[in-house]
């Protein structure tokens, strides 16, 4: 990739975070302003920055429109929308939606809570692969090999007490998730939030998705979050056949 095209994305990621000064962008890439400021121009030509009155910069109308035609282009977030819509209506909690791409666990969809607690979490934000139900779910369905290449290379931030903390305890809760057909975070990423997650697959019989719902301790304790874990099977399996798979012996 040239070092133009790697700058362009540093700098539009950086904005994903927030505004920024083009001093800020400046030192952030280590290069001269005037450097900075020929790439905001031309990112700003096509509208994926916007610079506002105090000259600062904010990621542009362009890249919305092209993020929304990427989140249009995912087949299987098209055909899990109806599903999610009605297990968040039925049950009142957050659903998630998320994939697995290029290493990285990514929400690609979201139906909010109806409850006055709401989660942070966004679409497009990565999940964490080690303290979420949802990349549980997916590094499950990877080959032995590269789930164990996966689980060495995963930071292991802790964020609560309940967070794994190694290849070990995360090959192990796998284990645990391929055997069982579901997931669970508990209290592992947010101390006040438990999470169940199960998975979406297509015709060929691979995981492409997993669905999940949320819940804040404050409106279900953990046990009762546990609960919902039928509902949730029931919800992944109508999109799984949606999707094209089948319960035949030879699919998984």
């Amino acid at each position: 990739m040239s070092q133009t095209v790697t700058r362009a994305l540093r700098l539009l990621a950086e904005l994903g975070e927030g505004e920024r000064s083009l001093d800020q962008l400046a030192e952030l890439l280590g290069v001269h302003k005037t450097t900075v400021l020929r790439l905001l121009q031309s990112l700003e030509e096509e509208r994926f920055v916007h610079r506002d009155a105090d000259y600062r910069y904010h990621l542009g109308a362009g890249l919305f429109a092209l993020s929304s035609r990427a989140l249009e282009q995912r087949g299987i977030r098209r055909i899990a929308a109806p599903h999610l819509a009605e297990l968040n209506a039925a049950t009142g909690h957050t659903v998630h939606l998320a994939a697995y791409e290029g290493g990285e666990v990514v929400y690609i969809d979201k139906y909010d809570s109806r409850h006055p607690v709401r989660m942070y979490s966004r679409i497009g934000l990565r999940a964490g692969l080690h303290n979420t139900a949802v990349a549980k779910v997916l590094l499950a369905d990877l080959p032995t090999a590269e789930r164990r290449r996966v689980a060495r290379a995963v930071d292991y931030t802790v964020h609560t007490p309940n967070t794994l903390t190694g290849p070990a305890a995360l090959l192990a809760e796998l284990d645990t998730v391929a055997a069982q057909g579901w997931a669970q975070d508990h209290a592992e990423h947010e101390s006040f939030i438990n999470c169940v997650a199960a998975p979406v697959r297509d015709a060929t019989g691979q995981v492409v998705a997993a669905v999940s719902i949320s819940v804040p301790d404050v409106v279900l304790p953990y046990e009762r979050v546990l609960d919902l874990v039928p509902r949730l099977l029931t919800t992944a399996r109508a999109i799984s056949a949606d999707a094209g798979h089948t319960d035949r012996p030879d699919h998984p």
